[in-house]
C-alpha cells in the first residue's frame, strides 16, 4: 500500500513534465500544419473522453482528456489520433476541404508537418539547457576518484581515494565521464595517467581489465574497466551568447548515447533490464523532483530529447514511420499502396504494444524485486 501511495505522489511531477513535453511536441505539428494551410480539428492533451475544452476561431477543439499519457493533433482527413488516413472520407471531400487536408498537400509539406513535432522537442531541450547552462551551469562529475570496486586494477596499480585525474596519455581530462569513455574503449591497453595527490603531480601506468560480453549473434565485445567511481558534482557556467552551443552539443551527445545503447540492446551487447517504461519514469520524476526544481527541469530536457528521438524511429504510427512512407513516395514518385500502409500501421501498432508490455514488465521487476 505504501508503494502505491508513493507512486501516486511521484506521478504528479511525472504527469506535469509529460504534459508539457506532449504540448510542445503537438504544438510543433500544429504550427507547421497551420502555416501550410492544413486544418486542425482537435488538439488534445491526453486520450479518451474529454474533461474540458474549447473551440478557437479556426475551428480547432483544444481539450484535456482523461488519460494524460500522451496527446495528439487530429487534422482534416485523419481517421484517428495516429493520423491514419480516412480513405473513404478523403475520397468524398469537396475541393475546399481537400485544400485544408494534409493528405492533399505536397509530399514536402507533409514531411515538414510530420518532422515538426520531434524538432519542437529538440528545440525545447536546447532552450531549457541553454538557460540552465547560463544561470546554473552545466553539471558534470569531477574526475576525482572517490571509491574503488572490488578487485580494482586501479587500486592495485597504486591509485588512492582523492586522486584528481588530470591527463590520460597526454590528453587533458575535464570530466569523470570522459575517463569512463577512454577506459571502456581501451581494454587491455596500458594508460599513462597524470593525477594530483596532496598538491603533487604524479604519473601511474594502469591497464584496464578486459570485460567481454557476447551478443545474440555470438560475437564478443570487449570493454575496459578500471574499477573506480567518481561522485563529486560540479557546474560549469557559460555566457548567454554561447550557452546554446554547449546545450546543442550536449543534446547531440545524449541522442548518440541513446541510439548506441539501444543498438547494444538489440545486438545483445547490453542487457535490456535498463529499458524502462512509464512506471520507471514516474518513479524517477518523483525522486528527481525531491532534489529540487533545477534537477527536475534538467530531467525534463532529457525526456524531451528522448521523446523527439524515439518519434523519429522509422516505426509506423510514430512520426518516423510517416516520414519513412513519405520518403518512399519521394523516391518512387507516388505514394505506397493503401495495403502496404495499412500493414505498416498494423506492424507498428504491435511493435509499440510489445515494447510497452516489455518495458512495463521491466518496471515492475525493478520496483518490486530490486
Amino acid at each position: 500500500m505504501d508503494f502505491f501511495i508513493t507512486l501516486g505522489w511521484y506521478s504528479i511531477p511525472f504527469l506535469v513534465v509529460l504534459s508539457v513535453l506532449v504540448f510542445v511536441h503537438e504544438l510543433g505539428h500544429y504550427l507547421v500544419a497551420r502555416y501550410n494551410g492544413v486544418g486542425v480539428d482537435v488538439f488534445s492533451i491526453g486520450f479518451g473522453p474529454e474533461i474540458f475544452g474549447w473551440n478557437d476561431r479556426a475551428g480547432t477543439r483544444w481539450k484535456i482528456s482523461c488519460f494524460p499519457l500522451g496527446g495528439y493533433v487530429k487534422m482534416v482527413g485523419d481517421a484517428d489520433a495516429a493520423s491514419t488516413p480516412d480513405v473513404v472520407k478523403l475520397q468524398k471531400m469537396k475541393k475546399d476541404m481537400r485544400e485544408r487536408s494534409l493528405f492533399y498537400k505536397t509530399v514536402w509539406q507533409r514531411i515538414a508537418v510530420t518532422a515538426a513535432g520531434p524538432l519542437a522537442n529538440y528545440l525545447f531541450a536546447v532552450l531549457v539547457l541553454s538557460v540552465l547552462f547560463a544561470t546554473v551551469g552545466q553539471r558534470y562529475t569531477v574526475p576525482i576518484i572517490q571509491t574503488f570496486q572490488e578487485d580494482s586494477v586501479a587500486h592495485t596499480a597504486g591509485f588512492q581515494a582523492g586522486d584528481y585525474i588530470k591527463e590520460v596519455n597526454g590528453a587533458p581530462l575535464q570530466r569523470f565521464e570522459d575517463l569512463q569513455t577512454i577506459v571502456q574503449g581501451s581494454p587491455d591497453q596500458p594508460l599513462n595517467i597524470l593525477f594530483e595527490r596532496n598538491g603533487e603531480l604524479l604519473t601511474l601506468s594502469v591497464t584496464p581489465k578486459v570485460s567481454t560480453i557476447t551478443d545474440h549473434f555470438g560475437r564478443p565485445h570487449k570493454m575496459g574497466l578500471l574499477g573506480v567511481r567518481g561522485t563529486e558534482i560540479a557546474y560549469t557556467l557559460y555566457p548567454w551568447w554561447s550557452s546554446w552551443w554547449y546545450a546543442t552539443t550536449e543534446i547531440l551527445s545524449l541522442s548518440w548515447q541513446t541510439v548506441k545503447a539501444l543498438g547494444d540492446v538489440i545486438i545483445g551487447a547490453k542487457s535490456a533490464e535498463g529499458l524502462g517504461g512509464p512506471l520507471r519514469i514516474a518513479q524517477m520524476s518523483g525522486e528527481i523532483a525531491q532534489s529540487g526544481i533545477i534537477s527536475l527541469v534538467w530531467f525534463m530536457a532529457l525526456l524531451s530529447v528522448n521523446l523527439g528521438l524515439i518519434n523519429l524511429f522509422p516505426v509506423p504510427m510514430l512520426d518516423g514511420g510517416h516520414l519513412l512512407f513519405y520518403f518512399c513516395e519521394v523516391v518512387r514518385g507516388k505514394p505506397l499502396s493503401e495495403k502496404a500502409q495499412e500493414w505498416g500501421f498494423r506492424i507498428g501498432l504491435w511493435l509499440i504494444m510489445g515494447l510497452m508490455v516489455f518495458a512495463t514488465g521491466n518496471d515492475l521487476l525493478h520496483i518490486f524485486f530490486k
